[in-house]
């Protein structure tokens, strides 16, 4: 599916401008922003598909203009950086983030993340004729349809990625997800990545749903094996 609206956020012009003939190219629409004052007035304007986003801009710092995306969209941003130590990767998957391609970077392979990223989201929204769109265990609730969480009823704010790796891990309770199965399900096949990323949005992840993150109940770790979602412990 094409037509879907990328914001583009990078106070360098000829970036922008190269990414959104990439994106034209591939019928999408790009919009851009040289600021983090016209990047939220624009997601609240236009409501982006997906958010590609520098860390270094002129008046806001990536890490903490993503922390305020937040709280107005769900949709994937993929951070793009000059920066790309490990912990800088890890930074803006824990803010929020849900990739990280550092610079200098392919225009293609940043298209391919982004089809990558929608094709992710559109196989993982329920069909509108499935009846069992509410995942329930004893003090959790997954609604599918809206894509909400609710830990003892009280609502809990999960990123797309973590609520694409709790959905998918509650309807198999009990299986046992490898870091690769995990990846390739919420990420895609053809995304290249590090399975490390996988591990930083469970500890997230656990840090919003479980009572006692350092002891989790809910996403248990099967040493040497992977991750799974233990409906015996709810």
């Amino acid at each position: 599916m094409a037509h879907e609206k990328i914001l583009i956020i990078d106070d360098e012009v000829e970036i922008c401008e190269l990414i959104s003939m990439y994106l034209k190219k591939n019928e999408f629409v790009p919009i851009t922003a040289n600021t983090g004052s016209d990047a939220l007035n624009l997601t609240r304007l236009h409501n982006p598909d997906l958010i590609i986003l520098d860390i270094l801009l002129p008046d806001i710092d990536g890490l903490e203009l993503c922390q305020d995306l937040r709280k107005i969209t769900k949709c994937h941003i993929i951070f793009l950086s000059a920066k790309g130590s490990d912990m800088d990767k890890i930074l803006g998957l824990t803010v929020g983030g849900d990739d990280y391609i550092t610079k200098p970077f392919s225009p293609s392979v940043l298209v391919a993340r982004v089809k990558a990223h929608l094709r992710r989201l559109r196989l993982s929204k329920p069909q509108t004729d499935t009846e069992n769109t509410v995942i329930s265990f004893p003090g959790i609730k997954i609604d599918l349809s809206s894509h909400s969480t609710y830990i003892d009823n009280n609502p809990v704010a999960l990123s797309q990625k973590e609520f694409d790796i709790l959905s998918l891990m509650a309807q198999n309770p009990n299986k046992v997800f490898n870091l690769g199965q995990l990846y390739d399900y919420v990420w895609g096949a053809d995304n290249i990545g590090d399975t490390r990323t996988v591990m930083v949005h469970i500890s997230n992840l656990r840090k919003k749903i479980e009572k006692d993150p350092a002891n989790p109940k809910i996403i248990v770790n099967i040493k040497g094996v992977g991750y799974k979602f233990d409906a015996a412990n709810l």
